[in-house]
């Protein structure tokens, strides 16, 4: 079973991020040993520019090079994702798709509606590439700016009940699309580091949601274990 991990800079960590995806691949070490692959055609962290770093400086250097493997980028949203997903999975056969997009898309590039054309887009061209894919999505999780900004939190609500009517519509038999459950202990201050992208808890919670979805809908797995 290939997974593919999909996201923004929650998703693609910086240099010296441990990241939720290094915490996925642990949990798949234990409850799918020898039955996975992580695929995608990325595999560092972020470095801002201007900055030293390395962008293979996870703070886990045993994090196996294969394991690294992610199609998720800083700044970049399910505007950006959907007009390169179908080449990534025809080239990778991904066949679960891990996504965390929405929160950069609200922010700085579209409104709920657009954002969740985007969303459509994006399953489809990854249907049309391999017609059997999965898929689990995660809607925007809480940060800091919806906590000051009541038109961006009121966008953010309204996108995650357009997400899960999408989810909703687009779920077939052959190609199951799942919404995963934003953790409902989610704390800006303790499980992120800046109001928005995840600490060690919050990068557990992440990990937790999608595990969560995949035991628990399709048998996928098993229980998440910190």
């Amino acid at each position: 079973m290939r997974f593919l991990f999909v996201g923004d800079s929650m998703t693609i960590g910086c240099a010296g991020d441990w990241t939720w995806r290094y915490r996925m691949w642990r949990h798949l070490e234990r409850v799918l040993p020898g039955g996975y692959e992580i695929v995608g055609p990325r595999d560092g962290l972020y470095v801002p520019e201007g900055e030293a770093g390395d962008p293979r400086a996870y703070a886990d250097p045993g994090f196996p090079a294969a394991a690294r493997r992610h199609l998720a980028g800083w700044g970049e949203g399910w505007l950006h994702m959907a007009p390169v997903i179908g080449e990534t999975v025809a080239a990778t056969r991904a066949d679960v798709l891990l996504v965390s997009l929405g929160l950069i898309d609200l922010g700085f590039y579209t409104d709920s509606d657009q954002t969740e054309a985007n969303v459509r887009a994006f399953l489809t061209a990854a249907r049309t590439a391999r017609p059997g894919v999965r898929a689990v999505l995660l809607p925007v999780i809480p940060n800091v700016r919806a906590g000051y900004d009541p038109a961006f939190a009121a966008e953010c609500a309204r996108f995650n009940e357009l997400l899960a009517k999408a989810v909703a519509d687009l779920d077939a038999p052959d190609a199951p699309l799942l919404l995963a459950t934003v953790p409902e202990s989610y704390d800006l201050r303790e499980d992120t580091y800046d109001g928005t992208h995840p600490s060690p808890s919050g990068e557990h919670k992440l990990a937790a949601a999608f595990a969560g979805a995949l035991h628990q809908a399709w048998g996928i797995g098993g229980p998440y274990e910190p």
